[in-house]
């Protein structure tokens, strides 16, 4: 579906800028036949979300069907499978995520990250935004609480709005923009999938460099602020 879709990106900015119309137009390559289909915001914004979903999980991400806030504190309790490491985030404290894994029995870690991360069995961070074209997630990983969180456990939740799927990197700065003008040091990553490498002997290897489950739990009214983790 993703190939079907022709530059989405020009499209899709419609949601992030000001909306001069109510229909969106994708014009759909065919050999002979080209028509013009028009989709509502709305139907633009599920289709990258199933294709963000579709391209996640063919890089080896885990992306459950969910609905809101309650099923994805059901679904990290279920499988963290020990301490969870929770950085900063305004998103999930607006949520009250700490509060709801610590009712559901889970330890929860929110300081002395450097001490505790070697050891956490799972890592939960927001997201600032994600690209459906590759099913990558980018977050702001200036702080060091969020570094550690993501790299050290074997495994990683995000919690993403879909609202903050866009169609590919093309489309996403205006708000690299916006960062920089924040502050030139921040630093971003780009997460696909989990961990992988085959620097030995070309053996594919997961979690080598990082966690070796990435699991993308998406909920609706989350966060629409792309610049809020």
């Amino acid at each position: 579906m993703v190939k079907l879709l022709t530059r989405l990106g020009e499209l899709v900015k419609n949601d992030v800028m000001p909306l001069t119309a109510k229909y969106t137009a994708i014009r759909i390559r065919a050999k002979q036949v080209r028509p013009i289909i028009f989709l509502t915001r709305e139907a633009v914004g599920e289709v990258m979300r199933v294709n963000f979903c579709e391209m996640a999980r063919r890089a080896g991400a885990q992306v459950p069907l969910l609905n809101g806030m309650a099923d994805a504190t059901s679904y990290i309790l279920e499988h963290a499978g020990g301490r969870v490491l929770l950085p900063p985030s305004v998103s999930l404290a607006r949520g009250g995520l700490a509060g709801a894994l610590r009712s559901g029995g889970c330890e929860v870690v929110e300081d002395d990250f450097r001490r505790q991360a070697p050891t956490a069995a799972a890592g939960v961070t927001g997201a600032n935004f994600a690209f459906a074209d590759t099913g990558t997630v980018v977050l702001n990983s200036t702080d060091e609480a969020v570094r550690l969180a993501t790299t050290l456990p074997e495994r990683h939740f995000v919690l993403l709005d879909p609202r903050k799927i866009l169609p590919d990197s093309l489309a996403a700065v205006p708000f690299l923009r916006q960062f920089r003008e924040l502050s030139p040091r921040h630093f971003l990553a780009y997460i696909t999938g989990p961990s992988r490498t085959a620097d030995i002997e070309r053996v594919l290897t997961i979690g080598v460099h990082g966690p070796k489950e990435l699991h993308l739990l998406l909920v609706d009214g989350l966060s629409g602020d792309f610049l809020e983790l």
